[in-house]
């Protein structure tokens, strides 16, 4: 029985506790950890509507103090952002699952960061893992995983098409949803609007794992424009103006071309005909053109890909691990 620690009771928290508590036979709940002050002391059951009496805390060293083997950290998308709850976890002698996109390689992002946290969970003798559907899948680990049938691998393109619609307001934001274009731009200016988080950590663990050196990245962000009116829970996007962001990168060895991920984010894509999915192509020998439809859906991808982690991560060597340096997950089925 592995015993697990949530940090993190958002949109994809829940979804991880539902994972969990599907899994009985496998999986032990041990503690949920939340600072929203309204959710203190509600149990997990009342907030999924279903049956377990484990109450949500702020107070992390109570739930550590239960020696969770492993502690999911689904909390934020950057480094110094998770840095207290990964340093407090590693401390108590847990692993860590997490799906900050930065945590997907953190070295693309802040190395110092990497190195002392690869240090500090080498001391505690425990793994850090980040994973989740992209980066930790779609765009880097499925794409690797296909080259295992190459002889040789020149240059690799890959693309997500995905629906925003169900994000808050906090992505909208980041896509620069509901915005003019002159705004965007400024937003794109400025580094409000980051567009998709990830494509670095993406293009780095592809280069890791094929044995490529990336020389430099170079990025553009440019704006999806609508000309039908849009609407979510959260935002109103009137005709001419931004719906979603078009983020593409690009990851060069010298001057020659290795990897290119396209990632085009918006609300309703289906107003305008545009359907959604994932497509990687691989060009070498022999040639891949894979394509899914529609897409993988992002958060639900995200916290399987956390829960079918958990049996693996305890057997993982301690330090900052990625999903290139882990076994091959698979899915864990259900208690009926």
């Amino acid at each position: 029985m592995i015993k697990v620690a949530v940090w993190g009771t958002g949109m994809m928290g829940q979804g991880l506790l539902g994972y969990i508590l599907d899994r009985p036979d496998q999986l032990e709940l041990v503690g949920a950890i939340d600072i929203d002050p309204g959710k203190q002391g509600v149990t997990v059951g009342d907030l999924l509507a279903r049956e377990c009496a484990v109450a949500i805390t702020s107070d992390s060293e109570v739930v550590l103090s239960k020696k969770p083997d492993v502690v999911c950290v689904l909390t934020a998308s950057n480094l110094h952002e998770i840095s207290g709850p990964v340093e407090a976890s590693v401390c108590a002698g847990a692993n860590v699952v997490g799906i900050a996109e930065t945590l997907a390689y953190p070295w693309a992002s802040d190395p110092e960061w990497a190195d002392r946290f690869d240090a500090l969970a080498k001391e505690h003798g425990v793994s850090i893992l980040g994973t989740g559907i992209n980066p930790g899948f779609v765009l880097d680990a499925l794409p690797i995983a296909l080259s295992s049938v190459c002889l040789r691998v020149d240059r690799i393109e890959a693309s997500r098409i995905n629906d925003l619609s169900p994000f808050g307001p906090t992505v909208m934001a980041s896509q620069g949803v509901g915005m003019t274009v002159e705004q965007f731009e400024a937003g794109v200016a400025d580094g409000s609007i980051v567009g998709h988080i990830g494509f670095h950590e993406s293009i780095n663990l592809i280069a890791y794992a094929l044995g490529w050196k990336i020389d430099r990245i170079e990025e553009t962000r440019a704006p999806i424009v609508t000309s039908v009116a849009r609407e979510t829970s959260c935002v109103k996007v009137a005709p001419g103006d931004v719906c979603g962001c078009r983020h593409v990168a690009w990851g060069y060895s010298g001057d020659e071309l290795k990897i290119e991920l396209i990632h085009p984010q918006q609300i309703h894509p289906e107003a305008e005909g545009q359907d959604t999915g994932d497509f990687i192509k691989i060009f070498g020998e022999p040639n891949i053109v894979m394509s899914n439809q529609p897409e993988i859906p992002g958060g639900k991808g995200t916290y399987a890909s956390v829960g079918n982690y958990l049996p693996l991560i305890g057997a993982a060597p301690a330090g900052i691990v990625t999903v290139v340096d882990m076994p091959l997950p698979r899915f864990r089925a259900p208690v009926l």
